[in-house]
């Protein structure tokens, strides 16, 4: 299967799928380790991991593509890739859908923010007019229709500015326009939640920040109100800075850092050293000298 069929047969299951996102090979690796049955490419985690900057636009397409590139070449579970706003007009967002199919991504987000685009739960974010934001999403839809095997996960940030009903009235419009996925960003309580589950048709995720504006509800309320899956953008990138902050404070101090650390025997098992040398015994040589 592709990915985008891998991605297509777990959205026709009747559940929710819990969403860790990544921000790099290797954290790509740890999620399908944990057993979890997709991860996506999370921008904001991308963006502090890659550049050491904030999600406010300043990573290029080409960067972007790259990491994603790295992390599908590392995993075989579907990964959901951040295109932001398509970087350009709609042909720039018909380049990067393509761009990300041939990278192996099993889907990837459009969004209609202005560019340059912002964090869904920081402040300063606006969305382009309608007519804008539809013609990303058919630029998306034609580069599909020209042979890009992907997934179109379409992302309205207009609730923060516009109201929940404008941003509905553009997810369903999305969803007619070939949108495979609908994500309205930061709705701010869970009755909204529910009103844009009962009101948007197909698959709708939700997308939940630690300390962010939306709900951080249970996995059962997530399911019962109707949520196809539940993105954690910032856990892992959280939970990795945590770390590090703890066992660098600990080394400045001089004081013990073992507590803190994974042990060495599993860090090489989880990278992949213990399966390198397993696989490469096959190609091993006869210690035989070679005779000219």
């Amino acid at each position: 299967m592709s990915p985008a069929e891998k991605l297509r047969a777990l959205l026709a299951q009747d559940k929710l799928h819990v969403m860790p996102c990544c921000f790099d090979a290797l954290s790509a690796k740890l999620v399908q380790q944990a057993n979890f049955d997709l991860t996506f490419m999370s921008g904001f985690a991308t963006s502090a991991s890659r550049i050491g900057q904030p999600d406010l636009g300043l990573m290029s397409y080409g960067e972007v593509l790259d990491q994603a590139r790295n992390i599908t070449e590392a995993t075989t579970i579907p990964l959901i890739a951040d295109g932001d706003t398509g970087y350009g007009n709609a042909m720039n967002v018909r380049r990067t859908v393509a761009g990300f199919a041939k990278a192996g991504a099993a889907a990837v987000m459009i969004e209609d923010q202005l560019a340059p685009k912002r964090c869904g739960h920081t402040p300063g974010k606006a969305v382009v007019s309608r007519e804008e934001a539809f013609d990303r999403i058919r630029a998306a839809n034609d580069a599909r229709a020209e042979g890009a095997d992907i997934l179109i996960l379409a992302r309205t940030d207009a609730r923060h500015d516009h109201g929940l009903t404008e941003a509905i009235d553009r997810a369903s419009k999305f969803r007619e326009l070939g949108a495979d996925i609908l994500f309205v960003e930061a709705p701010k309580t869970e009755e909204e939640m529910k009103i844009l589950c009962r009101e948007l048709p197909g698959p709708k995720m939700a997308n939940i920040v630690e300390g962010g504006e939306t709900p951080d509800l249970p996995h059962s309320e997530l399911r019962d109100i109707g949520y196809s899956i539940a993105a954690y953008p910032l856990t892992l990138m959280a939970a990795a800075m945590q770390a590090m902050n703890t066992v660098l404070d600990a080394l400045s101090k001089d004081n013990p850092r073992d507590p803190h650390l994974m042990d060495f025997k599993t860090l090489r098992d989880k990278i992949g050293f213990n399966s390198y040398y397993t696989n490469s015994e096959q190609y091993k040589s006869s210690n035989r000298e070679c005779k000219l």
